[in-house]
């Protein structure tokens, strides 16, 4: 961050602090959102190897033909339907 006209040094630092202190949550859902894709990604993988039979299937679906694997998840995809239509509206 520059120093603005009339910002003292000092004044440019506190600035770059809050700054900071306000993208942290942003940050930590980030954080979270990268490890909810990977651990979809590995679903599939998972599937192949454990019985996820016994997983309700509105947790996750799993769908299984001749070698072929396809998981996903009926709540994520509700959840995910809900956010674009609230983002929707309130705009």
């Amino acid at each position: 961050m520059r120093c603005m006209r009339g910002d003292t040094a000092a004044a440019t630092w506190r600035k770059a602090r809050l700054y900071r202190a306000n993208m942290q949550p942003v940050v930590w859902l980030g954080i979270f959102l990268i490890i909810v894709g990977a651990a979809l990604v590995l679903l599939p993988t998972l599937a192949k190897h454990v019985d996820l039979s016994r997983v309700p299937p509105w947790i996750i679906y799993v769908y299984k033909h001749d070698g072929f694997y396809f998981v996903t998840s009926p709540l994520l995809i509700i959840i995910s339907i809900i956010s674009v239509i609230v983002y929707i509206l309130t705009r």
